[in-house]
């Protein structure tokens, strides 16, 4: 039995960020995404496979993951999946899943990333990534910030977005239980050395939107503004790479969550 039009809209409206949010669901493509997923116990909706996922490496792999999950999968042909796919090449998997709840309060010790204004979705998915990666506590994703959930920025995260405990939420919610984590640590190409800093381990990293940085908000209760020295003469690095690079040296001597 093929894709039902209903579940075929479903996955159509999931590309807007509104319909995301009231559904509380988004989508997940490609072979390792959809494996962190499982891997993760995301109860995952449904999935979508077609041939071509049997032939790429850890394909074959994933379906026998996916039917030992007892996770609702249809298969469709390469064409059709093609067309619900949102990326120029799919690997021959798509699925819905529901969005993970983390809140503030809730975060364990350890650094905090505070994502404010980036707008790139591989941006914002390249540091979620690296979050993971060095063992963060959380990532805190200001209003006017490309959606988390945006289905390029979840490719970007390579299957991150299920460890990263990602948090949604205004300025004004968030901006007291950060303060009373520990310093607010502004990213800043003309900033301190970062190593030169000796933070707690419950420092917050806010990256702000590369042409005008973080809100004024922000900016004024940070404890420090610190940036990557860069002998080559480069004017800047963009907010991934930049934001990478701070997380590594700040998190070189902190506790792993």
């Amino acid at each position: 039995m093929g894709l039902s039009k209903e579940r075929e809209g479903l996955i159509g409206r999931l590309k807007v960020r509104r319909t995301r949010e009231r559904e509380g669901l988004f989508l997940v493509e490609g072979i390792r995404s959809t494996d962190e997923a499982l891997s993760s116990g995301a109860k995952l909706k449904f999935a979508v496979v077609s041939p071509r996922l049997g032939a790429l490496r850890g394909g074959g792999a994933l379906k026998v993951r996916l039917a030992r999950a007892r996770i609702d999968t249809v298969e469709v042909t390469d064409d059709e999946l093609a067309a619900l796919s949102d990326t120029e090449a799919p690997q021959g998997v798509l699925a819905v899943c529901p969005e993970a709840s983390h809140d503030i309060g809730g975060l364990p010790h350890g650094g905090v990333l505070v994502l404010d204004g980036v707008q790139d979705p591989g941006n914002v998915g390249t540091l979620i990534r690296a979050a993971a990666a060095f063992g963060l506590a959380g990532v805190v994703a200001l209003d006017g910030t490309v959606d988390p959930y945006n289905p390029k920025a979840v490719r970007a995260a390579a299957g991150a977005i299920f460890r990263a405990r990602v948090v949604r939420a205004r300025w004004t919610d968030v901006e007291q239980p950060l303060r009373a984590r520990g310093p607010i640590l502004l990213a800043d190409m003309g900033g301190k050395d970062v190593a030169s800093l000796s933070p707690s381990s419950d420092w917050s990293l806010v990256i702000g939107s590369e042409g005008a940085g973080p809100r004024a908000a922000v900016r004024d209760v940070a404890s420090e503004r610190i940036g990557v020295p860069m002998p080559g003469g480069a004017e800047s690095l963009n907010a991934g790479v930049a934001g990478a690079i701070l997380l590594y040296v700040l998190t070189r001597e902190s506790p792993r969550v």
